[in-house]
Formats: C-alpha cells, sequence, structure tokens
C-alpha cells in the first residue's frame, strides 16, 4: 500500500469534519475543557459559536454537563485530552454518560506515545483500558485523515457514547477518499499468508513498514487495521488467521489491558494460535522525540519485524 506524510493531524481532520457535518445537522453542539487550540475545537467555534461551549479546565465537570444536555435530547461532542477524558472524568461517564446510554461523543486527542514531546502527563496510554470496559462504550482509532473523517461520521450516526482516539502529530494518510468505514470493521490493507499483523491508529502505519521488513526476508505478513476497537471485526480475524496460524498486535498503549488482550482472550477461545504483545511493558513512556519513544520502548517497526520473525519461528517449530 501507498502511503504519504499527513498534511494534518487525525485530531484536526476529525475536528474539520465536525465543522463541516454542523452545517447540516443542526443538533449536536461541542463542549471543550480549555483545549481548543489542541484539539482544533476553535473551528468549530469560530464557524457556530452558538453552539460551543468552553467549560473551563473541568473534564469532570464537562461530561457531566454534556450528559445533562444529552438527556435532553441533544447529541454532544466532548473534546480533550485522552489522559484526562479517561482519568478525570471517567466516573461522570461511567454512571452519568455510559450507564443511561446517552449520546456524547468524545473527540480524544494525544493518544498512546503520539504525545511523546509532551511527556507522561499528557500520553494517554491506559485509554483503550478504560474505555472498552464501559458497558455502552463504542471505541474507534482511525489511522489516518479519511478515517479520522469517517470516525466522526461513524460516531454521529451511532447510538449511544462513542470514544474516539486521535493523534497529537501528521503522520501519514494512505486510505483514498472514497474508502468506506463502519462501526465494527476493519481494514486489511496488506495480505500475506505467514503472520497477522493486528493494529490500530498511528501503530498501523509501523506494522505496514515491518511487514516491507519482513518481506526481504521471505516472510509475507497480513496487516490489519482495526479502526473499530469496540466492536471489533472477529470474522476479519479469523479469517486471517485461518491462512497466517499466527498473530501479532502491535499497539501504542500499555500491553496490560489493552486491544490485545482482548484478541488474545478470543483466539484462546476460537482460535488458538501464537501471539505475541507489543506495547509498553508495564512502563510510563518518556518526554522525546515520537520515532524515538517508539524505537525506545520497542514499538517501532523494527522491533514489530523482529518480534514476528521470531513468532514466524516459533510457529514452525510447533507444528
Amino acid at each position: 500500500m501507498n502511503f504519504m506524510p499527513a498534511q494534518i493531524p487525525t485530531r484536526r481532520a476529525f475536528a474539520e469534519r465536525m465543522v463541516d457535518r454542523a452545517r447540516d445537522d443542526k443538533d449536536f453542539v461541542v463542549f471543550e475543557s480549555d483545549l481548543a487550540k489542541s484539539t482544533y475545537s476553535y473551528l468549530f467555534h469560530e464557524a457556530h459559536p452558538d453552539r460551543y461551549f468552553n467549560m473551563g479546565i473541568a473534564e469532570i465537570g464537562t461530561s457531566a454537563i454534556a450528559a445533562g444536555m444529552a438527556a435532553e435530547g441533544r447529541t454532544v461532542i466532548v473534546c480533550g485530552y485522552g489522559v484526562f477524558i479517561t482519568m478525570r472524568a471517567l466516573e461522570a461517564i461511567r454512571s452519568f454518560i455510559c450507564y443511561p446510554h446517552l449520546n456524547v461523543k468524545f473527540l480524544s486527542s494525544h493518544g498512546g506515545l503520539t504525545a511523546a514531546i509532551d511527556g507522561v502527563t499528557h500520553q494517554a496510554t491506559e485509554d483503550i483500558a478504560f474505555m472498552t470496559t464501559l458497558p455502552n462504550m463504542k471505541v474507534l482509532a482511525p489511522a489516518d485523515t479519511e478515517s479520522a473523517k469517517a470516525a466522526f461520521d461513524i460516531a454521529l450516526a451511532t447510538p449511544g457514547p462513542v470514544f474516539t482516539r486521535l493523534m497529537r502529530d501528521p503522520l501519514f494518510d494512505f486510505y483514498d477518499p472514497k474508502e468506506s468505514f463502519e462501526l465494527g470493521g476493519s481494514k486489511t490493507i496488506r495480505t500475506g499468508n505467514d503472520i497477522t499483523i493486528a493494529a490500530y491508529g498511528d501503530m498501523v502505519i509501523q506494522a505496514l513498514q515491518a511487514a516491507e521488513l519482513l518481506s526481504h526476508k521471505g516472510i509475507e505478513a497480513e496487516v490489519i487495521d482495526f479502526y473499530s476497537i469496540k466492536p471489533w471485526d472477529k470474522a476479519a480475524l479469523e479469517n486471517s488467521l485461518s491462512k497466517t496460524n499466527a498473530l501479532l498486535v502491535a499497539e501504542n498503549h500499555q500491553r496490560r489491558n489493552g486491544f490485545g488482550y482482548e484478541l488474545a482472550v478470543w483466539c484462546l477461545e476460537n482460535k488458538p494460535v501464537p501471539i505475541s504483545l507489543i506495547g509498553l511493558d508495564d512502563t510510563f513512556g518518556e518526554s522525546g522525540a515520537y520515532l524515538k519513544t517508539l524505537k525506545k520502548f520497542g514499538m517501532d517497526a523494527d522491533a514489530i519485524a523482529e518480534k514476528a520473525e521470531q513468532l514466524v519461528s516459533r510457529k514452525k517449530m510447533l507444528r
């Protein structure tokens, strides 16, 4: 698959789509916790000031008030940093939004180590664990500009709460504007017979680069972009593993209780195959350049390729 440098980060692509949709959809409003420049929600404020509310540095209050407005029938988009949304406001999201199944959608920026330069306090490396655990919450994690735009459309069309994990910096684009996305879907963006690499968000790029490295060694990896984390595409994984019989999950998140744990449990129950997980190994990240930070924690393309090669060797030994 061809990919090129992205011109804007996924957080901006989501926000721009939010502005575009507001021209025709007069229902939804946007709440912000004083991070308008960082989430690009200021674009919505400029275009629709009467539907935009800056609630100050108070994520739990923002979520609680959003629940109140949603309970009255309005759809609310809550914008903020993932680490603050999923930790400071977790109780309000659980009890006031998820429990009554309200139409509150979250623009969650700075997912994982994509916020590397901002340091540990701004790196959401436990957010997938928290949000996928909440009943009624749906979780999306787009990898590029077009899938981020589509994520907004999916969130708006989906009843109940939806959490969309977005990235700090522009990385790469690879989806065509005509590509279609759906809740519970995935995209097999590279085919192969030797190993399945499951990824989402920024790690899709690392997985694709790793697949190219593996190809030079005669190992053909199948790469699946699980842009929908909850629900996720079980049929796509089953079909892929029927060919490859080995699974490597690469995610920019803690390995513990991440998406890899979800897939591993499913495989144990339905399709036992050799599995390895890549992510933060019970450690915090640190401040630094994004790619250097990934490399330090064994999460870049080289590390994925090395782990995949080991897993393929292990698979052969088990035959």
